[in-house]
């Protein structure tokens, strides 16, 4: 992975499985962040058939 991004999981709640990874540029605000998750999350759901309620993501934490 880049370091110069930040790295995310999209997650079927239903089933706790992880769906999708994405990374998006480290440089972005907190507001773009949102918004670039938020339609990356809409079109996991519809290419899943999944409600987009039933889709999160969380950030990728790298461990040392």
């Amino acid at each position: 992975m880049n370091t110069g991004d930040k790295h995310y999981k999209f997650i079927n709640s239903r089933t706790g499985y992880v769906i999708f990874y994405t990374s998006l540029n480290k440089d972005l605000d907190k507001d773009q962040i949102q918004a670039e998750l938020e339609k990356i999350k809409e079109q996991v759901a519809v290419k899943n058939g999944l409600y987009h309620g039933t889709v999160y993501w969380e950030e990728i934490k790298e461990e040392n």
